[in-house]
């Protein structure tokens, strides 16, 4: 008799360390000061598909379980415990182990899952110790699942039954509902707005006229008629919708801005094309290492003459707010099919991050709807996850805490790519649709993931509904795509790619169909998760791992056995026409016919009043007080501070090594545990020609003025660069802007004028500075809207906005890789200097910060200065007369002295006197001006050096010592610091050291 569900539970032999229970007792004990005695952790399979008993054990023991150091059965195993927590998931979230789970079955044993089958993974805990349920509970939600994804269950051991265990919960989406399409007449803006409102359209109040004018057109009319269509139909509203979407139309950076400033007013038509496009455009036409930008899913250049690189940045704000680990790994996992639907396609090669999210010992009085804490844990894990099992290096990251954050973390990703300059003699980075080709969905299935209106008060919900806000990306199964689409692209097996992200197939086939002017879709055709969609849900779904590919009839077989050959499932959804109508039909019925072009012309541009006060007008000013008596201990503080301590504990969770490219780590040093300034992957393994990457943020510089934010972001990224060996003159920058709402409104956003301004500011500063280091813009990405509600005392709601946040990504080429230099000073007895001008600028910084100030005296850029010191190094690297080479950032001097000497494991004897005019020490130690550099060098070169250096601004202050000490005198030469360098990296390691 075959089983049609079994259920196994699998755990680790007795006496065996079991590191996920004990990472949950110490999470509990230090998160809720609740005491556990043991945790046991168990894996749960739940499968659902008739098996006979020896299937079930062949799939038990040959698969699920390994016999050297864990125990299975397929009844609940006998382990003591108090209470036992179940950790699920609902119905329609992404399970990952259970999908590959399911591969792993069919291969072992021959047979086919049907599609209403499946594996289905949970979890349970047995804890050990003298708990109340209230306890228990909170473990349960607030440690171990989110309510959007997961349902749970708490059983005390007097409510244990040892038979049925926790039952056989099957998260199974059962939709008894039958698809419709929904016609709906537009007679008034009014009732357009309410169907807006009622269906969670978005649609901005300035569209509505246009798109009732448009149906309301006799002559359109006459054609839909031909069609048997009249209203407007749901998908086709939601289609519209998510096409003039801030997110997919960026209507905020193509809108006009009345910048006002000192009594004049400037008018600034479209943010984009002006401080955007525009500047990168002239820098396209004189750098021809620059290949193709701001069209395609990510920027193209030169690499060297036979290969190209990609570049791209995302954000998953809103997601990862919702449910971190989901949000996160979503994240990388789209932004990774960016590049690989760049041009004809690129192979992955590198990864980054950039996190920014409330303190994470955060103990206030408002609640988000997750602790950064926790939040924190779950996107680290879930980026960690996306690029670790994709088989894709993640070489750089940063994280920024500050309260802002808390009504909606910043999470960014960034991914590098690489392709063939040519394919089959063709240009990669060309790629057009043409007529007859076509439409191919390749990857994953559709189902409610990420529809806006799941919710929608027309679903029933029962134990079956979906859970769809929220989407989980598989990398496992986008890596079987990502390898399958690379080697049709070099059998020359389709004519373009992209990746079906925001919007889903609405948007890649949207926009895919203006290159050829027309296409027809069958909905019907699509592969679904689950049946009961709605076709304007298939249509917008943004089920993860999907491409959209476009293939000539007579390619269509060798790509389709390809595909099959890889395990990965591609249907033929359509064609490209030349009809110049987005026509979508289901079971042959048209459900949708739209002019393409009516979404490119005449809808009005949004508009803005953006009101600049200088920062003085806002009640900001210099702080008076005197010099610390304590620098020793002030020292101490500033390193131990969570922007500036150690964050190996997440740097050593990504792995960076895979694919054997890393030359420049993330973490270097003698003990290989402080983060170097950039990092260096050698793309092509036979070649010495590398790719130097970095990015930075200071969004605390926003609170002054968000022009000298921006700057000091880019000059931060491009130092970063230089510090490794990196050129100059051909660094290409990614701006991933990130910034509360600017409409202003009497009392929902009082001070939107001013953040519109700010946004002004911000793109002033990129087109200036990138005009004055000639860096063209290979891509960027806008996330508006970084506002939240958290809940107060008294249930009460307070908006909380993060500061106006840009993230400057910037990649460039290293000649010879061999000429790199890292961070750490090296040999006792090189000299030590401070390259670039140290200024009184102490607003914004980590010093003022400690003290509680915000400041005036913001950190300025002088690219003109800069510029050419930048190359005077780029020039002392290749000449092979540095020995070490260090930006110095935030935190300023003193801060990255102490990180030079940890780093090397040696000390520095520096002396402020030779440093500069300033009469303050702690101004000089811990100003943030940007610009400048600590560089070593072997006493034998520093003739050479200095000769490199001619003309710019450098002051020899000091030499390395064996002794590992920090000493800094001061400008009476007086011993102010004085303290070992052993000391200083403890108090480094010490904030999140019980992390790592």
């Amino acid at each position: 008799m075959e089983n049609t569900i079994q259920q196994l539970e699998i755990a680790l032999k007795p006496g065996l360390f079991d590191a996920e229970g004990e990472n949950l007792r110490i999470k509990a004990k230090d998160y809720f000061g609740i005491v556990i005695d043991k945790v046991c952790s168990i894996r749960i399979i739940t499968i659902d598909h008739p098996l006979n008993p020896k299937q079930s054990e062949i799939i038990r023991t040959e698969i699920f379980t390994n016999p050297v150091t864990q125990i299975s059965a397929y009844q609940p195993l006998d382990l003591p415990f108090s209470w036992t927590i179940w950790i699920g998931y609902r119905p329609g979230v992404r399970d990952n182990p259970g999908s590959t789970a399911v591969e792993a079955v069919e291969d072992i044993l021959g047979v086919k899952f049907k599609n209403n089958e499946g594996i289905y993974t949970s979890r349970r805990y047995c804890l050990q110790g003298n708990l109340e349920r209230s306890e228990v509970e909170i473990m349960a939600t607030e440690l171990l699942s989110n309510d959007i994804i997961q349902q749970w269950q708490c059983l005390s051991s007097s409510q244990w039954d040892p038979v049925k265990g926790i039952g056989k919960n099957i998260p199974k989406v059962i939709l008894n509902h039958r698809p419709i399409v929904c016609n709906f007449p537009v007679q008034s803006d009014q009732l357009l707005e309410e169907i807006s409102a009622q269906r969670n359209l978005a649609l901005h109040p300035q569209d509505i006229p246009q798109i009732r004018k448009y149906f309301l057109n006799p002559e359109v009319r006459a054609h839909r008629a031909l069609v048997g269509l009249f209203d407007p139909t749901d998908i086709e509203l939601e289609y519209i919708s998510q096409a003039r979407s801030d997110h997919c139309n960026h209507n905020t950076f193509q809108g006009c801005f009345y910048y006002q400033e000192a009594g004049k007013v400037e008018k600034i038509n479209n943010l984009f094309k002006t401080y955007i496009q525009g500047p990168t455009l002239e820098l396209k036409a004189r750098k021809p290492w620059v290949i193709s930008v701001l069209w395609d899913n990510a920027g193209v250049a030169v690499l060297d003459h036979e290969h190209y690189y990609t570049i791209t940045g995302e954000t998953h704000n809103s997601p990862s707010n919702m449910e971190a680990y989901g949000g996160s790994i979503t994240g990388i996992v789209g932004v990774y099919r960016d590049p690989l639907g760049t041009g004809l396609g690129s192979r992955l090669v590198m990864g980054s991050y950039g996190f920014c999210v409330g303190p994470r010992d955060y103990n206030g009085h408002l609640k988000p709807r997750l602790h950064p804490r926790r939040l924190l844990d779950g996107v680290i894990e879930g980026v960690r996850d996306g690029g670790n099992k994709s088989g894709i290096p993640t070489t750089f990251g940063q994280v920024f805490f500050e309260h802002g954050y808390l009504g909606k973390c910043l999470v960014f990703v960034t991914a590098v790519g690489i392709m063939p300059a040519q394919i089959h003699n063709r240009p990669s980075e060309q790629k057009t649709t043409a007529p007859g080709e076509l439409i191919v969905m390749c990857g994953g299935r559709v189902g409610k993931d990420g529809i806006h209106g799941v919710t929608a008060s027309s679903e029933s919900f029962s134990a079956h509904t979906p859970a769809g806000h929220v989407q989980i990306g598989d990398p496992y199964t986008q890596k079987k795509m990502h390898d399958f689409l690379l080697q049709a692209r070099d059998q020359n097996l389709f004519t373009f790619i992209t990746d079906n992200g925001g919007g889903g197939l609405s948007s890649s086939i949207g926009e895919s169909a203006l290159l050829s002017n027309g296409c027809e879709v069958d909905l019907e055709k699509v592969p679904l998760k689950y049946e009961g969609l709605d076709q304007w849900e298939i249509w917008v779904s943004e089920s993860q791992e999907r491409m959209t590919i476009a293939v000539k009839p007579e390619n269509l077989k060798t790509f389709l056995h390809l595909s099959q050959h890889h395990g990965v499932e591609s249907t033929v959804i359509g064609c490209y026409t030349n009809s110049g109508k987005l026509h979508i039909r289901y079971h042959g019925k048209t459900c949708a016919y739209i002019d393409l072009d009516f979404l490119e012309s005449g809808f009005p541009q949004w508009e803005f009043t953006a009101e600049w006060q200088a920062p003085e007008n806002r009640g900001l000013q210099e702080p008076v007080f005197k010099e610390p008596q304590d620098y020793n201990t002030l020292l101490t503080d500033m390193l131990s501070r969570p922007n500036l301590a150690s964050k190996e504990w997440i740097t050593r969770q990504y792995d960076h090594e895979v694919q054997g490219s890393s030359i420049i780590k993330p973490l270097v040093g003698i003990c290989r545990d402080v983060n170097s300034d950039a990092a260096v992957i050698r793309p092509v393994l036979t070649s010495n020609k590398g790719l130097a990457f970095a990015q930075a943020l200071l969004p605390t510089y926003s609170r002054i003025d968000a022009y000298q934010m921006t700057a000091c972001v880019i000059d931060e990224a491009v130092r970063r660069l230089v510090a490794v060996g990196a050129d100059p003159e051909q660094i290409g920058g990614v701006d991933n802007f990130c910034w509360p709402g600017i409409q202003y409104d009497q009392i929902e956003n009082p001070d939107g004028k001013f953040k519109a301004a700010q946004l002004v500011r911000a793109c002033k500063a990129l087109r200036d500075m990138c005009l004055a280091y000639g860096i063209p813009l290979l891509s960027g990405k806008d996330s508006m809207y970084v506002d939240g509600h958290l809940a107060g005392k008294y249930g009460e709601t307070h908006k909380v906005s993060g500061l106006e946040t840009l993230q400057f990504s910037a990649t460039s080429i290293v000649h010879d890789i061999s000429k790199c230099v890292t961070m750490e000073a090296k040999f006792p007895g090189d000299l030590v200097y401070v390259v670039g001008v140290t200024r009184e600028e102490l607003g914004g910084s980590e010093y003022y910060e400690i003290l509680g100030y915000t400041g005036l005296s913001v950190p300025c850029v002088h690219p003109e200065e800069s510029f050419p010191l930048y190359q005077a190094l780029a020039n002392a690297i290749q000449a092979e007369v540095i020995t070490s080479l260090h930006g110095i950032y935030r935190g300023g001097l003193a801060v990255h002295l102490a990180l030079t000497a940890m780093g090397g494991e040696v000390g520095i004897d520096f002396d402020l006197k030779h440093l500069s005019t300033i009469n303050r020490s702690d101004t000089l130690l811990f100003s943030e001006s940007p610009g400048r550099f600590i560089v070593t060098v072997e006493p034998a070169r520093q003739q050479a050096f200095e000769a490199l250096l001619k003309n710019q601004t450098y002051s020899l202050c000091g030499k390395v010592i064996t002794d590992p000490v920090l000493k800094i005198r001061n400008l009476q030469s007086e011993t102010i610091i004085n303290i070992d360098i052993t000391f200083l990296k403890k108090a480094w390691k010490k904030t999140f050291g019980d992390l790592i």
